[in-house]
């Protein structure tokens, strides 16, 4: 089903307390064990894209998965010390309903949160 839906994501950097400016995202739509690359591409400086992963005759119920590249990031600042622990971080979800479907990502190089905003 298409539909009026949008889905839009932004990635905060937990750990400089600002954007995550330049962190590669990819979207994937979950088919069982398959999954098919919808999107890539990298934020702009406000850790947002600069269009909505999904919106209008592309929007597709269904589940989801972003892979937000956030070793590659935190090693791009070139942070002293180890290596990130975090390499690409996964989220899976549900979008059930046509409507505006916000995935944050809020990251550290050692752990990160996310939920449906609005």
């Amino acid at each position: 089903m298409a539909g009026n839906g949008r889905l839009t994501t932004h990635v905060l950097d937990t750990t400089h307390g600002r954007p995550a400016a330049d962190m590669q995202v990819e979207l994937m739509m979950v088919h069982g064990d398959h999954m098919h690359r919808l999107f890539s591409g990298a934020t702009n400086a406000d850790g947002r894209l600069d269009q909505p992963l999904l919106d209008g005759d592309h929007f597709q119920l269904g589940t989801y998965e972003l892979h937000f590249h956030a070793g590659a990031y935190f090693e791009g600042l070139g942070l002293p010390g180890d290596k990130p622990f975090l390499d690409v971080v996964p989220v899976r979800f549900i979008m059930s309903e046509a409507a505006h479907y916000h995935v944050p990502l809020l990251v550290s190089p050692y752990g990160f949160s996310t939920y449906r905003g609005s």
